[in-house]
């Protein structure tokens, strides 16, 4: 995918979807009770469809993927903003620091 396709979402679409779509597939596979005539879905923070994004920025994490590529896919305007969400997802966070200073002096890395 070229670098410029990806853009952030504009929020109006998102809310459109989580309320038009994501929500009524909720209610009829039975996550969310369903929704009464004339009322507004409940909201919350369990069952949003931004549940979804914080997933994928996870899994990309957790696989290794740089955070300032993932800041660039999410739109985040900092990989500080990526970083403040994300970084316990970061695998071996530490871990590779201590090995490259364990290394250089000459002692055997300790176990994470």
């Amino acid at each position: 995918m070229p670098a410029d396709a990806i853009r952030p979402a504009d929020p109006r679409h998102a809310l459109d979807f989580n309320v038009e779509v994501w929500k009524p597939a909720l209610a009829a596979v039975g996550v969310i009770p369903l929704r009464k005539k004339g009322e507004r879905w409940k909201a919350s923070r369990k069952d949003g469809f931004h549940v979804l994004r914080h997933t994928y920025a996870s899994v990309i994490l957790e696989a290794g993927e740089s955070v300032v590529t993932l800041a660039r896919w999410l739109g985040h305007s900092s990989p500080t903003i990526t970083l403040d969400y994300y970084a316990h997802f970061v695998p071996e966070a530490g871990g590779k620091g201590r090995g490259a200073i364990d290394a250089l002096l000459g002692q055997p890395a300790l176990a994470a």
